[in-house]
Order: C-alpha cells, then structure tokens, then sequence
C-alpha cells in the first residue's frame, strides 16, 4: 500500500508504538534546532576573546543563523514534498552534523560566520520535515494533537535548555563544546532515523522553481535583517527601508506563483478557512509573547535588582505553564472545541497582559501575569499548528509546516522590533527633560537611551543623584511595560473577537452545508 493510499484508508486508525518511538527519534533534532538559536549569545564572550570578530563580524556570528534558517524554511518545506521528507531530514541531519563541527573548530571568525550560516540551512531543511511527518504519521485526531504538542514543547524546551546546557559545557570546556554537541546527537539520529521514519512525498511534482526560490530568499532576509536592526537601534528609516524592500519583492514572489502551473507555494492553502484563520493566531501569539518577554529580563535585573540566576528563576513557572499548556491542548479538546480553546487562549493572554498595566515593584503580579501570557500562548500555538496541519492536504504538509514556521519567525521578530520600539520611545518620552542635581545634561543624555545605560550612570556616580536618576529611570521603564502591555492587551483582545466570529461563521456555513445535504432529493 502507497503512501496516498495509507493516509486516505487510515485517517481514523490509532497509530502503534512504533510511531511513538519514531516521534522520539523527531525529537533529537528538533530539540537541537531550537537550542542552537540561543545557545551562541552565552559563547559569545569567549568567541570575541578567542577569535578578536569586529564588531560587525559579533553580529553576523549571533545572527546569520536565524537569517539563513528564516530564509529557507519555505523552500526546504516544498522540497520535502516533492524529494521525500525523510530523505531531506536525512541530509539536513548530515549537513548539521558537519557545519557544527566546522563551527566548534573555526580559526577565524570568518569561517565561525560561514559554517554557522550552514547551520541555519541545515535547520531550515530540519524543522518543517519534523513537523510534516508528525502530521502524516498520526491520522487519529487526539493522538495528532497531543503528537504535535510534544513536537511543541519539544522546540520550546530547546530554546529553554540553550543557556542551561551551554552555560555547563562553557563551565567546563572551551567556547566550541557548545557547537560540538550537535555532533552526537545527529550521529544517533542519522542511525535511528532511516530505522523508524517512514517515508512521505508528493509524487508526481516536478522540480523547484529557482526563480521562486530566489525571490522568496531576497524577500524574507531583508525584512528578518531589517527588524532585527530597529529591535536593537530603534525605527530609523536605514532600518525600516529593506523591510520596504522585502515586502516590496515578497508582492513579486505570490504574484509570480499565482501564475505557476505548480507554485512554490500553493495560494490555496490560504483560501481553506482553518488554515487562513491559524495562520492569524499562530504569528499575532508569538508576536505578544516575545515582544512582552523583551521587557523581562530588564525589568527583574535592572528593576527589582535580582542576579541573572534569580531572574531565570522568576521566568520559570511561565515556561512550566506554557509546556504544561502545550502537553494537555489534545486532554482539553477532548472535552471543549478546539475553537473556544484557541480564542480562551487568546483570552487568557490578554488577561496576563491586563495584568501586566498594573505592574510596579511587585513579583506575584508579575507571576501571575507572566504565567497567564505563556500558557495561553503554549495552547493557542499547539492547537493552531495541529490546524495548520490538518487543513493542509498531506501532500503539501511540507509546504504547510515550512510556512507555519516561517510565520511563527517572523511574528516573534516583528513583537521584538515593534513593541520594543514602542516601549522605547514611552521611556524615552518620560525621560525627556528630567533634571538631578549634580549630574550633567550630558550624562543625562545617556542615561535616556535605555535603562541599562542609566542603571549604569547609576553605579558610577556611587551617590544621592545616581540613586535618584536610577530611580527616575526605573520609573520611565515600568511605565513603558505598562504601556506597552496595554497596548498588546487590547490589541490581542481585538484578534481574539475576530477570531470568534471567523469561527462562528465558518460553524454556520458548515450547519447549512449539511442542512442543504439534507434537503437536497434523493437521486436513488
């Protein structure tokens, strides 16, 4: 029995315990992915010491490989449709195995910045083949969810471990061990995987449009790299320009497939309702989440003064919730439609970010609130990426993951940027004309930029005015969270109302579908 054919007979059989183990195997790389993205920010010290990069070459060390992966992840999914997805698992498996060992090996920080950059390939080609075959692997409904849950958290986990596991390997050995760990993990995958991963592609496609390939990539790199710069140096129009230019060149790419007998993308993937409502959810949720998430760190280190350790600490129960969230999404759809769940969950985050208006120099807000904002996030991402997947058709499940995940990457960056410009201009705006005895305009000056730089003003004053700037700065930044909370609130608020009645009509007009089948004659 053919792959088609399996997936057409199947769609209601329960999946064995070979498929379980099969979903572990998925896990290796998958877990590897997400911890390679933030695992390099804790090397970098030793990096810069042992290889002296520029300034601009540090940034291309930290950033190439979101940019390569975000660039590629569409392509890579579309190719493990039409060559197999196993097969490019496989290879991106190998690729990682070797740009990670070049990478813990550099002599220079040139050839760090190109191996990494095949890192971020190598990933490209990992995460939407994870994703595909977990869709094809698992036909039955709840055992689907739960599967594309654990695939979840699976991620999620990874960006959690990153610091943890580099910050030991670090302890212990030189800066490359933090590279060098992919090595194994991909050698066992590489045994493992042709073991118990079945095979699933789209016969009968021909190959890549390159034209489409190349616009794709030109379009998706200038607005990831633009974004990224006005996340880190505010909304200066050098910045804000090739994210112009990269949506400019993305209207060029979907004209141009709309044109294709067979498209790089399929644009009637859009048209299916489910699939055109996750996509809304999926980057608006990651949008929030890690645009809120921004303000964190700064405000439990530089706000409440805790150490680095005692912030992670703090930060913990919201990653617990939303992992906790994403494990019970199938448990919960079994008893309440997976629509109330999405939009409660997109509810709660706006209750977590209502909360967050009220903030001050008080922690058990902050935890509750931090608690509700992930795990409505955990739930409304599980849930519209099992949507995602089940609204594709299983031949375009690479295409329908790759786009996922490109989504979710360019949400998250665009809440970085964007809240984080927003929070900026309101600290400085309170800032703006404040005066302290004994302290220039100067230094004044520096400590409007952000509050890292005034706490730092702060410290080297050792006196009455550095106390009261720090105060005055700590004061702008917590009304800068309120602020911005408030604006994600409500506008969180404003999705989750859309996204009701999108799911309320698309309820009626399948209530009148079968209402139709039911009046409709008999032709016996």
């Amino acid at each position: 029995m053919d792959v088609e054919e399996t997936l057409q007979t199947g769609a209601s059989t329960m999946a064995g315990s070979k498929k379980w183990i099969a979903l572990a195997v998925l896990a290796l790389p998958t877990l590897l992915v997400s911890m390679d993205t933030t695992v390099v920010y804790l090397a970098l010290p030793l990096i810069s010491a042992a290889l002296k990069p520029g300034s601009s070459q540090q940034l291309w060390i930290t950033d190439i490989y979101g940019f390569m992966e975000a660039g590629l992840l569409i392509t890579m999914g579309t190719l493990g449709d039409r060559i197999g997805r196993r097969k490019l698992l496989l290879i991106g498996a190998v690729a990682f195995a070797i740009a990670s060992a070049i990478s813990a090996f550099s002599k220079d920080a040139g050839l760090l910045i190109a191996a990494r950059g095949l890192l971020g390939v190598a990933g490209s080609t990992l995460l939407p083949s994870t994703l595909s075959m977990v869709r094809n692997m698992f036909h039955n409904e709840a055992q689907r969810t739960f599967a594309i849950g654990l695939w979840t958290t699976c991620f999620s986990t990874g960006t959690m471990l990153g610091p943890l596991v580099g910050g030991f390997l670090l302890s212990h050995f030189w800066w490359g061990s933090v590279f060098l760990m992919g090595v194994p993990v991909m050698v066992l995958f590489l045994i493992l995987g042709p073991l118990l991963l079945p095979e699933f592609k789209d016969p009968g496609k021909s190959s890549l449009d390159l034209r489409s390939v190349l616009l794709l990539i030109i379009s998706i790199l200038p607005v990831v790299f633009g974004i990224k710069q006005i996340a880190e140096y505010g909304m200066a129009f050098i910045f804000v320009l090739p994210v112009i230019i990269g949506l400019a060149l993305g209207v060029v790419f979907f004209r141009r497939q709309m044109k294709l007998a067979e498209p790089l993308i399929d644009l009637n993937l859009f048209r299916i309702p489910r699939f055109g409502i996750a996509m809304t959810t999926l980057p608006v949720c990651l949008f929030m989440w890690a645009g809120i998430f921004v303000f964190v760190g700064q405000y439990l280190q530089l706000v409440i003064g805790l150490s680095p350790f005692k912030a992670g600490l703090w930060t913990l129960p919201a990653a617990v919730f939303s992992t906790v969230m994403c494990m019970c999404a199938a448990l919960l759809a079994k008893a309440i439609r997976k629509n109330v769940l999405i939009v409660g969950g997109l509810v709660t985050m706006a209750i977590g970010l209502a909360l967050l208006t009220r903030i001050n120099n008080n922690l058990p807000v902050f935890l509750i609130a931090t608690v509700l904002l992930s795990a409505g996030c955990g739930l409304v991402v599980t849930l519209s990426t099992d949507m995602v997947m089940t609204s594709a058709p299983p031949d375009k499940a690479g295409t329908a993951a790759g786009v996922s995940e490109t989504n979710t990457t360019l949400g998250a960056s665009f809440g970085i940027a964007l809240l984080g410009s927003i929070g900026m201009a309101v600290y400085r705006n309170s800032m703006a004309g404040i005066t302290v005895n004994g302290i220039g305009q100067k230094t004044l000056s520096i400590a409007q930029t952000t509050l890292g730089a005034a706490v730092k003003v702060s410290d080297q004053l050792h006196n009455q005015a550095g106390r009261r700037l720090a105060d005055l700065a700590q004061a702008a930044f917590i009304q800068s969270f309120r602020v911005t909370a408030g604006i994600a609130a409500i506008f969180i608020l404003i999705i989750a109302v859309v996204v009701a009645i999108l799911f309320s009509r698309l309820k009626r007009r399948g209530l009148n579908h079968q209402l139709a089948n039911a009046q409709a004659p008999s032709k016996l």
